[in-house]
């Protein structure tokens, strides 16, 4: 996707049909919905034409089912998918996920008008527009976990995108939907049907309003056998197909051929294939070592899921790097043509929905000064979507800088200690104070020893304890230490307004209405923790670089407070999120630097999926960047160790 610039939202026409208005997009010259009904045709159509009704009202506990889609659209489809799963999902923990791609999504305003002409889904189209994101390329991960249902919204043009997903578990069952092949042809090239086969598995199955020459022989080109019973309203027949494994089925239903009718009785009955395998999906047993941000982050996403998760830490919850007063979500945003791929805006998105569930959570701006590359910094006004960047001339709390800057309007702060709080409510979670010694594979469980006693076993183990992780290995990947720290000093007379803050190389904001918090310090390869002068200095020296008038006002700084800790850094910058070694159920989350905030939420969907077996909600390339294995060390457990 490199050659992705800014994404074009989709140009609508509207034309009223016996009271309803259709959206027509100006770009392909079709319909979004059918004129007759896309209500009924979605149902007739997507939801019959896969046999879902069936399929999803008999997931066993904890069962991960996924629906793909080729092109969201006004996202009538999946509302209406919603709708069903709502209507017959089992009483259980089984999950319904959806990932879909869109080159041109509709802009929030024209999201809202199309789809007021559905009523009925209406309370679920306002959770859909509540989530719906910035048009900006990449995958936004839509979360509804209270309906145990999600959304993998893939921005971008599928011929890009599709390659890019990494198949992490197959999907069940697809919506080819997206405009007619001659109005769209992009949308049905072999490079898409391929990767869309190579996203699927035996019994996937698949559903679409076209009957087009190029859809039918790229399915069968791959063994896929197709059908084409009776279409919605005027349309004469759809396309309705399974992906059968042979080997298994010597006499099956013969492969219908192009000249057969649509009313045929060889229809083809959906038989769960591909889902036998995640069928006998259980509850897990998660164990996580370390009550940082890494490991509160990917406790609640197991927790989410209604896995039992138990934390391990020897000393208290946010002791060490997550353990600030504020944690501000200030992200350094990539050229426009790079976000599709680029953690640091994928996470910046993630996160800001993420941490709006919670009490913890504050919506702020923040003010980037442009200390170098000045017009790189407020290039990307022009860059992003309207309203997300804006340039400023002067600053309202500081007239007196000069310098040029920049206005992030969607960014946060998140108390580390409230949301610690929150988290560990959560029923599916515990803590308990231990210091983990070692850890013993045997069979399929993991064995957690403290010093020379077992005390206690999981299914999969979650190592978080940033530089203490390598601890538990041999050869784990080198994290190098870097010391920083905050200040925080009274400010009743010069507040600033609570939802700004300011970001110059170091950062300042009101922790509550009457301290200010600066930071930080940051000294590579240095791991002492003790609260110095130098560095309360440091933090004053690195205000008033930029604002003179206004540090010369704050107190002394031998009044300031502070806290010292060590971040863990990575050698290429990227964390490390993933399986240690193929052989074992062990698991690291460790790396996270300065960023820890920013990158826990979205890293700890990435650990959900690979643990799990559900679709990431990155592109491979990125996932590649994240793995522990990459630095090409064969990363060991610390003896002894014994696997059977």
């Amino acid at each position: 996707m490199s050659h992705l610039s800014k994404l074009q939202t989709a140009e609508l026409d509207w034309e009223l049909v016996d009271g309803i208005e259709v959206p027509i997009s100006k770009q392909f010259g079709d319909v979004y919905f059918s004129k007759d009904n896309g209500l009924l045709e979605t149902r007739h159509v997507f939801l019959n034409g896969n046999d879902l009704t069936e399929r999803l009202s008999q997931l066993n506990n904890y069962q991960y089912f996924c629906v793909g889609e080729t092109g969201f659209g006004t996202g009538l489809n999946i509302l209406t998918l919603w709708q069903l799963w709502q209507q017959i999902r089992p009483n259980n923990h089984s999950h319904l996920h959806v990932i879909s791609v869109e080159k041109f999504p509709l802009s929030k305003a024209d999201l809202i008008r199309a789809l007021n002409v559905w009523t009925e889904l209406k309370p679920f189209a306002k959770k859909l527009i509540e989530q719906y994101p910035l048009p900006i390329a990449g995958c936004h991960r839509l979360s509804f976990p209270d309906e145990r249902f999600s959304i993998d919204l893939w921005l971008g043009d599928a011929q890009d995108i599709f390659p890019s997903i990494p198949k992490t578990q197959a999907v069940n069952a697809w919506f080819l939907d997206g405009f007619a092949p001659s109005c769209n042809p992009d949308m049905w090239q072999e490079n898409v049907l391929n990767h869309i086969v190579r996203l699927s598995d035996f019994g996937t199955t698949f559903a679409s309003f076209s009957v087009a020459g190029i859809l039918k022989r790229g399915l069968k080109q791959h063994g896929i056998q197709i059908s084409r019973p009776r279409g919605f309203g005027h349309k004469r027949e759809m396309l309705k197909a399974i992906w059968r494994n042979a080997s298994l089925e010597e006499t099956d239903t013969p492969e219908l051929e192009e000249t057969d009718t649509p009313d045929s009785k060889q229809d083809i009955t959906i038989q769960n294939e591909s889902e036998t395998a995640s069928s006998t999906a259980a509850q897990r047993q998660i164990a996580i070592i370390g009550a940082g941000i890494a490991g509160l982050s990917s406790a609640w996403a197991f927790a989410q899921r209604g896995h039992q998760v138990t934390i391990y830490e020897q000393n208290e919850p946010l002791s060490g790097a997550s353990g600030n007063p504020l944690a501000l979500l200030n992200p350094k945003l990539c050229p426009i043509e790079q976000a599709h791929e680029h953690l640091m805006t994928l996470s910046w998105q993630h996160a800001l929905n993420f941490y709006s569930r919670f009490k913890a959570f504050r919506p702020i701006q923040v003010q980037q000064i442009a200390l170098k590359n000045a017009d790189e910094l407020l290039g990307l006004v022009e860059q992003y979507p309207e309203n997300v960047l804006t340039v400023n001339t002067t600053l309202e709390c500081f007239p007196e800088t000069e310098l040029p800057s920049l206005t992030l309007h969607e960014a946060g702060a998140v108390s580390p200690h409230q949301l610690r709080d929150e988290i560990l409510q959560h029923p599916n979670i515990n803590i308990k104070k231990a210091k983990i010694s070692r850890l013993e594979s045997i069979k399929n469980q993991t064995m957690l020893w403290q010093d020379q006693q077992s005390i206690a076993k999981a299914d999969h183990v979650i190592v978080c304890c940033a530089k203490q992780s390598a601890e538990l290995f041999e050869n784990y990947p080198v994290l190098k230490p870097i010391r920083g720290q905050v200040s925080w000093v009274e400010n009743t007379k010069h507040p600033l307004v609570l939802n700004q803050a300011y970001s110059y190389g170091g950062y300042c904001m009101q922790l509550d209405t009457s301290q200010l918090i600066l930071g930080a310090s940051f000294y590579p390869n240095r791991d002492d923790t003790e609260i110095l002068r130098e560095d309360h200095v440091h933090n004053y020296e690195l205000i008033h670089s930029v604002f003179p008038t206004y540090a010369e006002q704050l107190p002394s700084v031998d009044t300031w407070q502070g806290r010292a800790s060590v971040r863990a850094q990575s050698l290429d910058y990227f964390p490390l999120v993933g399986k240690i070694q193929n052989t074992d159920d062990i698991y690291t989350f460790a790396g996270l630097g300065s960023k820890g905030f920013l990158f826990a939420p979205l890293c700890s969907e990435i650990l959900a999926a690979l643990i799990l077996g559900e679709l990431c909600p990155v592109p491979q390339n990125l996932l590649d960047k994240l793995n522990p294995q990459r630095f090409q060390k064969k990363v060991k457990i610390k003896k002894p160790y014994f696997s059977a």
